[in-house]
């Protein structure tokens, strides 16, 4: 026997307010009236036979049936979001919105934007300059470049640009510390980290030294932030030697040991798995891949023309 589906505006107007735990947000975000979510979740709950909320002085709390009915409901609404967006053809032509750090769309990115536009001239690139991790799902996000090991759960990661790193320190920390003579010699300095901390252990293992211990110090989500902390003596700092040239040449930094490219630390094209066949992500794939090829920040090492996935999980 066929279940009649309940009404969609009734469960839009249930999961809001189970959300927000607020008929009046609820009603807010649907550009509805109170009157008009409360009347909605009444319909509901007539359908279902079911209380869905506990309705306390001006306050609501889900019952165990809200509770129980709330996941499947939101993922319902996810799935067919997801699925509408695989559906949306319009969509791809015209904005492709790109999430990257400062440092990456000033040093590499914005310059070459022009022969993005000239290879396709129907897209139009939005570029976010944003440290924060892109929430695909909510920020209207295409595709993202992060520096790090690749590794983001339910995402599609392309190895794009291993750039070389450089420990460097101010000249007042240097002479607090001294000289190092080995890279062992760096354990026991005061360090600042990435945002994943994880730079300085790869670093540690590539130079020979087989336990770096635990991670300490401040993090910074940013280059350009990381660099101010190593400038007024925080720590030495772990950086795209590119990045640091001028301040080594005119002696507002000192480099400790010489560049070096680290083997799973880089820079990574990042998207859902639902957009890799999407015509303006694998537009923008190839330019990547294409433009990298040709260099653009010093030292740096890329992967072949055609880009590979590094990691694609899902949730």
């Amino acid at each position: 026997m066929e279940h009649q589906l309940p009404p969609l505006n009734a469960l839009r107007a249930y999961e809001a307010a189970a959300r927000h735990l607020s008929v009046k947000n609820a009603a807010d975000e649907l550009c509805v009236t109170p009157g008009a979510v409360s009347q909605l979740v009444k319909t509901l709950e007539l359908h279902l036979g079911v209380q869905l909320f506990r309705r306390v002085n001006r306050g609501i709390f889900l019952t165990e049936a809200g509770q129980a009915y709330l996941p499947p409901v939101r993922s319902a609404f996810r799935q067919i979001s997801d699925a509408t967006q695989k559906l949306a053809v319009p969509a791809e032509n015209g904005l492709l919105t790109v999430s990257t750090s400062p440092f990456f769309a000033s040093a590499w990115l914005v310059p070459r934007l022009k022969s993005f536009q000239k290879a396709h001239p129907d897209i139009d690139l939005q570029v976010q300059a944003s440290n924060a991790l892109a929430d695909f799902s909510r920020d209207g996000v295409d595709v993202a470049i992060r520096h790090g090991t690749g590794q983001y759960p339910g995402l599609v990661s392309h190895c794009v640009l291993t750039v070389e790193v450089v420990p460097v320190a101010a000249p007042s920390l240097l002479a607090e510390q001294g000289k190092p003579a080995k890279p062992a010699d760096l354990l026991r300095w005061p360090r600042v980290n990435d945002a994943q901390r994880k730079g300085w252990r790869l670093w540690f293992a590539a130079q020979g030294v087989a336990d770096a211990g635990p991670v300490r110090g401040p993090s910074f989500d940013d280059a350009g932030l990381l660099l101010g902390a190593v400038q007024t003596g925080q720590g030495v700092g772990l950086l795209p030697a590119a990045l640091v040239a001028s301040d080594v040449a005119e002696g507002r930094l000192v480099r400790l040991f010489k560049a070096s490219l680290l083997d799973g630390f880089a820079y990574h094209l990042v998207y859902p798995p639902a957009s890799h066949d999407r015509p303006k992500v694998a537009a923008f794939r190839s330019w990547l891949a294409e433009a990298m090829a040709d260099g653009g920040l010093a030292a740096a090492r890329t992967p072949p023309r055609e880009l590979q996935p590094a990691r694609k999980r899902r949730k």
